[in-house]
Formats: C-alpha cells, structure tokens, sequence
C-alpha cells in the first residue's frame, strides 16, 4: 500500500460499527404494530441496501414495498397458512420444534399479527432465466448481502426487522398475489416496524474457536461440533436453533 493511499483512509467509527453488526436482532416481538413508518425511511435504508455488493454489479435485486392494508393483509393470510401448514406437519411427524419455547412463541404472535406489520419488504431476484439446480449460494449472494444492508440500515433508525420465509411455502400463491413474472424469484420477506425496545443485546453465539476450520476441514473440529451440547438459556431451555436464527 502506498503512501499516498494510506494517508487518504478515513478511519471508521469501529466502536459503533461493531455495536451495529452485534445488536441488530431478529425482532419478531416488541414491534409498534400503531406507530407509521414513513416511506421516506424506508427509502433511506434501501439506498443503504443498494450499496451492498453482488454479482459482476448486474444488481438484479427487485424490491417489493407492501404498506397498503389490504395488501398487507392478503400477504399476511398467505404467511400464516404456509406457517401453520409447516407446524401442523412437523408436530404430526413427531418433529419437536428447533429452538427454544421463546423464539417458538415470537415465531406464533409474529405470524398472528403480520397484517398490523406498517411495512412488508420482499428482496426478489429478476434473472430472465431458471434458478440453477443445486447449490444457489452465486445467485442469492447477489441480493442477500442487500437484504442485510437494509436490516442494519434500519437498526440504526430504531427500526426491527426480521427475515421470513414461510411464505415460500406457497411461493406461487404470493407470486400471483403480487402480480410476479415467472422470471422473478423471491427472497425472504422482511415485516418491518419501529421496535419498542430502545437497545438490544449481543446474541448468544457459539465461540469462534468451535467453529473456525483453517486451511481445510478439520476432523477434530467437526468431531467437536457433533458433540455440541444445546447451551442452554436464561430458563434453562435450549437455545442454539433460536439465537442461529437471529
């Protein structure tokens, strides 16, 4: 790096970034269902969004804002069936739910109450041809990362999000709900609503160390993660699957 080129960087604000990256939650409780979110802050965060990098710059990121009522309330009706759907199967396979009973009891009032959401963001992908066969990971990095841009974005303006993707469940029923051509594939959706909390808390997270592989795959690693005990909470419920998803 040259002279020139290291005089020119401005350090960032390192405290607060990391703060930003380590607090911004799943928020699918503690939403103000009453209070508006103006379009204009959302508009701020997805210029923030746009920022984020993706595939050779093609940005073939599409952004669906759902703030109408009644719109908001179809979408929600959709949420909620594939929701129940995907619970009702999984209680009759005799599947216990991933996560602790919090996180299952956010998940329900979530669902119970998306049609109160203000705002209903949904990330799509526009390609012009078929989602590729196996692994995915080349075409949804390039609206992901944009998706999260817009999460930290909002986290900053006391906004809580949370992503959702039930309703992929019955991707075609939204689709048509939503008018999409069959060239354009949904993300997750994300309800968005002024938080009722003033500041959250870094999440519990499994020590670097434990999940770290360097160079390769490491046996001894691996070995160690399957032997992983759930951690358990402030109740003593399990809670790795729930704080995974925040």
């Amino acid at each position: 790096m040259s002279t020139s080129t290291r005089q020119s960087f401005t350090p960032l604000d390192v405290e607060s970034c990391d703060r930003l990256l380590s607090t911004t939650r799943a928020v699918r409780r503690g939403l103000d269902l009453d209070r508006p979110v103006g379009r204009d802050v959302i508009e701020d965060c997805l210029r923030q969004a746009l920022q984020a990098p993706n595939g050779s710059n093609r940005q073939d990121w599409r952004w669906l804002l759902i703030t109408d009522p009644d719109r908001r309330a179809a979408v929600a009706d959709i949420y909620r069936r594939a929701f129940y759907a995907r619970t009702a199967a999984a209680a009759a396979g005799g599947i216990a739910p991933r996560g602790d009973a919090r996180a299952m009891r956010d998940a329900h009032i979530l669902a119970e109450c998306m049609h109160r959401v203000p705002v209903l963001l949904l990330p799509c992908l526009e390609l012009g041809r078929p989602l590729p066969t196996g692994n995915q990971a080349g075409v949804w990095s390039s609206v992901l990362p944009a998706a999260w841009s817009y999460a930290l974005a909002a986290r900053s303006r006391g906004l809580g999000t949370t992503f959702t993707t039930c309703h992929l469940d019955l991707e075609s029923d939204m689709a048509d709900l939503l008018g999409l051509p069959s060239h354009v594939y949904q993300g997750p959706l994300i309800p968005t609503a002024y938080a009722t909390r003033r500041d959250f808390s870094p999440g519990r997270r499994r020590p670097l160390e434990d999940v770290l592989h360097v160079d390769g795959w490491d046996r001894e690693a691996a070995a160690r993660v399957a032997a992983w005990p759930e951690p358990a909470g402030p109740s003593g419920s399990t809670t790795h699957a729930a704080q995974a998803a925040r």
